[in-house]
């Protein structure tokens, strides 16, 4: 393949590359045959026009887009490989004038990685940190423990207090009028928690079960729906039930029931263990990131705007993979929240850009150290891989691609240049 590459700036290049004529005709006729079924064509069934016919009725250049998504990825996969340009950033694909009988040329703008000068990585002096585990600590995670395993109590003999559970109705009107998302039945709220708008729950302290209550309250200022910040609003509440936690005593049996021990001594005493172990983790991974943070300080580079950008997509993306999960999608989180797409990428730019430089300087020093997976390392992960995921260690690599390969192997090493950097700094 003829390829060429010229630097457009610093860090910027053009690659042309171009897909033989030959190779172009084999894709449309492809996506003739996938589809020809689309086609209404006058004295033809639907699938049945031949090509020739099709592209006498359209012209041929109803087969090209789908021809060149066809035909690009290997192509662009090709020319990256002859030009050796490591590419950083998603390209700008362009595509010249396309003629019968000849190649067609692509062009593709693409961001390369920068050049980064290396300050000092190790011997770093990082600020020391412990965790220290005290007895409130552990009380309070015991506490927790005794809350979740909790049970509810209907109370029918007094009103609600602080610290209940109100199952209510309710209905909100703002003008008079009702409002969306306004409207809930029996809701458990927990009087105290500050889970509504301020001043709601504290109106409900004192009400009877069947009791209405006319519950006013203001919406904040910085309240996420654009149509109810700051307005006064009324709330219709009808108390259906008031519930009590009846916490389990924090005894031996409670210790048998939450715990794999028989005393609450032996569960206290390995609730203080946990607690330490995470501690002692959160410690030492704001000390990692201490050392990284200087590393990156201590390096010079310069970041083009398109890795960054590329990055912020890429946080985007994930964001809204992981709304699915909830049943939301991108816009209806951006409508609920009076977000813009522009502000939420805003608001991810600077953790973007701090993610860009850090994995800038540590893949630096991974090639400047010469670190390294080993078979036997990339074996081990992957066995615990198949672990966590309950699956066979076989099964596991037929799933796993090349290119998910390659990104376990880049993960693993940059996990070891952090522990390089980390191991080597000073902590005072």
């Amino acid at each position: 393949m003829a390829v060429k590459c010229e630097e457009v700036e610093k860090n910027l290049s053009k690659l042309t590359f171009e897909v033989s004529a030959e190779d172009f005709e084999k894709a449309i006729d492809a996506v003739y045959k996938k589809n020809k079924n689309k086609f209404n064509i006058p004295g033809f069934r639907k699938g049945k026009a031949p090509k020739s016919v099709i592209i006498k009725y359209y012209t041929k250049a109803v087969f090209y887009d789908d021809a060149l998504n066809s035909v690009l990825p290997d192509a662009y996969e090709a020319a990256l490989k002859e030009s050796g340009l490591d590419v950083v950033a998603r390209p700008e694909f362009d595509v010249e004038e396309i003629k019968d009988g000849e190649p067609v040329v692509f062009t593709a703008l693409v961001t390369t990685r920068p050049e980064v000068k290396l300050g000092e990585y190790k011997g770093i002096t990082i600020k020391k940190i412990d965790y220290n585990v005290s007895d409130e600590d552990v009380d309070k995670d015991i506490e927790a423990t005794r809350r979740r395993n909790a049970r509810l109590v209907t109370v029918e003999d007094r009103p609600v207090e602080k610290g209940d559970i109100a199952v209510i109705d309710f209905e909100g009107f703002v003008d008079g009028e009702a409002f969306d998302g306004g409207k809930g039945e029996n809701y458990e709220l927990e009087i105290g928690s500050d889970t509504f708008i301020p001043g709601f729950e504290d109106q409900l302290i004192g009400a009877n079960t069947d009791d209405l209550v006319d519950v006013n309250v203001k919406f904040p200022e910085e309240y996420h729906a654009e149509n109810l910040k700051g307005k006064d609003a009324l709330f219709k509440v009808k108390v259906n039930e008031i519930k009590v936690r009846e916490l389990p005593e924090a005894d031996d049996d409670f210790a048998s029931e939450v715990s794999e021990f028989d005393t609450m001594d032996e569960y206290r005493a390995d609730v203080r263990k946990r607690l330490e172990e995470t501690a002692k983790e959160k410690a030492e991974g704001e000390m990692q990131n201490e050392a990284v943070d200087k590393a990156v300080e201590n390096a010079e580079f310069e970041v083009p705007a398109a890795m960054i950008d590329n990055q912020v997509d890429n946080m985007i993306r994930d964001f809204a993979n992981r709304l699915s999960y909830q049943g939301m999608n991108l816009d209806m989180y951006i409508q609920y929240t009076g977000q813009t797409l522009d502000g939420l990428k805003a608001a991810y730019r600077p953790q973007a850009e701090k993610q860009v430089n850090a994995g800038l300087v540590l893949d630096a020093i991974a090639k400047a150290e010469g670190i390294e997976v080993s078979p036997e390392e990339l074996e081990l992960n992957l066995v615990d891989m198949s672990k966590k995921y309950n699956m066979e260690l076989d099964k596991l690599k037929e799933l796993i691609s090349e290119a998910e390969m390659e990104g376990i192997k880049k993960e693993m090493v940059l996990t070891k240049t952090i522990e390089m950097i980390s191991n080597n700094a000073v902590a005072e």
